[in-house]
C-alpha cells in the first residue's frame, strides 16, 4: 500500500469504514451487555445504520452516499428503521461522497444540526509526544477485564461539570472496555486511575476515541502520554494510518494537531426533521 495519502474519496471510504466498523461493535457489545435496549445494526447502500439507544451518539448512520448513491427505497428502509425504534433519523455525512445526496436529505426533510472535524495521520509522520509514557510518574497502559468497571467511572468522571453527559458516558464506557476491537487504554499517576482513551482497529487504520482527564489532573500531560502510547500500540499491530473525529476548533482538535493529524475534512450531521 502506498504511504503518500491525500484526502480524496479513497482514504474517506478507509476512514469512515474504520469508524463504522468499530461502532458496529459497539452496537454488538451493547446487545451483550444491555441486551434490553435492543441494539442493531444493519447495511443499507454502503452505509451502517445503528441503533444503540434513542439518546445515544451511536444513533445514526455512517458513510451514507460514500460507497454508492442511495435509493429513494433504500432511504426508506433506512429510516423506517430508525422510526420503528422511536429514534431520531441522523447521517453523518462525508463531504466527499455523492454531491446529489445533499439535495436528496433536503428533498426528504433533512436539516443540518451538527458538524465534526475528521483528522488523520499517516503514522510514519507520527511526532512524538513531549512526555513519554513514564515521564512525570505519569503510567499508560491497556485495561484488564478486571478494570472495566473503574475505567468506565473514570472516563464519566472527566465530564463531571456536565452531569447529563457524565451519566451518558458512563453507560457508553462500560460497554466500550467489552467491544471487540477496542482496546481501552487510561494512565494511572500515584497508583489512581486519572485519564481514560480508546483505540479501535480495522485495516490498519486505528481509530483514537474515548479521550477523558478527571477535572484534577488536567495539564499533567496525561492526554500527550494517551496519544503517544495508542501511536505505538498502533504501529506494534501494523496500522499506517491514524484517525480522530473531534468538535471543530475544540482543545481536541488542537492536540491532535499538536500530535501531528491534519485535517481531512469536515463532517456534516443531517437529522429528519417531521
Amino acid at each position: 500500500m502506498s504511504n503518500i495519502f491525500h484526502a480524496d474519496v479513497l482514504l474517506a471510504r478507509r476512514l469512515e469504514r474504520t469508524e463504522a466498523s468499530a461502532n458496529s461493535r459497539f452496537v454488538e457489545a451493547r446487545a451483550r451487555v444491555f441486551p434490553e435496549v435492543g441494539a442493531e445494526w444493519i447495511e443499507v447502500a454502503g452505509a451502517y445504520a445503528m441503533f444503540d439507544g434513542a439518546q445515544s451518539p451511536c444513533t445514526q448512520t455512517f458513510g451514507l452516499g460514500l460507497f454508492q448513491m442511495p435509493t429513494a427505497a433504500e432511504m426508506e428502509r433506512i429510516e423506517a428503521f430508525f422510526r420503528e425504534r422511536k429514534a431520531p433519523v441522523l447521517h453523518e455525512v462525508c463531504p466527499l461522497g455523492d454531491a446529489a445526496l445533499v439535495g436528496m436529505l433536503k428533498e426528504r426533510g433533512y436539516e443540518p444540526v451538527e458538524l465534526s472535524s475528521v483528522l488523520f495521520l499517516p503514522l510514519q509522520e507520527r511526532v512524538a509526544a513531549a512526555i513519554s509514557r513514564d515521564d512525570g510518574g505519569l503510567k499508560t497502559r491497556i485495561g484488564g477485564e478486571t478494570d472495566r468497571d473503574l475505567w468506565a467511572s473514570t472516563s464519566a468522571d472527566g465530564w463531571r461539570e456536565f452531569t447529563e453527559v457524565a451519566s451518558m458516558l458512563s453507560g457508553l464506557a462500560r460497554v466500550i472496555a467489552t467491544t471487540e476491537g477496542t482496546s481501552p487504554f487510561c494512565v494511572e499517576l500515584d497508583g489512581r486511575m486519572v485519564a481514560t482513551g480508546a483505540l479501535a482497529i480495522r485495516d490498519g487504520v486505528a481509530l483514537f476515541a474515548g479521550a477523558s482527564t478527571v477535572p484534577e489532573y488536567r495539564g499533567r500531560g496525561a492526554q500527550s502520554a494517551l496519544l503517544e502510547s495508542r501511536f505505538v500500540y498502533a504501529m506494534e499491530q501494523g496500522c499506517d494510518l491514524a484517525m480522530i473525529v473531534t468538535a471543530p476548533g475544540s482543545a481536541s482538535q488542537r492536540n491532535a494537531e499538536r500530535a501531528g493529524f491534519r485535517m481531512a475534512y469536515t463532517r456534516t450531521k443531517w437529522e429528519l426533521k417531521d
